[in-house]
């Protein structure tokens, strides 16, 4: 898939495990691990924000987009 998840970046430059941040984010660690890993579908632009914050990042800081 040409969407690449940057979650596990963002976790190692917050030094924050999935727990913690599935937690404060309001969403199990196996929905995380889900969209952690690239195999979501689809994300909730809820979903985003609450990443966004407790992460203190853009959008961008999360998801990319490469060719091919």
């Amino acid at each position: 898939m040409p969407i690449v998840v940057d979650i596990d970046v963002m976790l190692a430059r917050r030094k924050m495990s999935v727990g913690e941040l599935a937690e404060r984010v309001g969403i199990t660690p196996a929905n995380l691990a889900v969209l952690k890993n690239g195999r979501a579908k689809a994300v909730r632009f809820t979903t985003l924000a609450a990443l966004c914050e407790v992460l203190e990042c853009q959008p961008g800081d999360l998801l990319r987009w490469e060719n091919g």
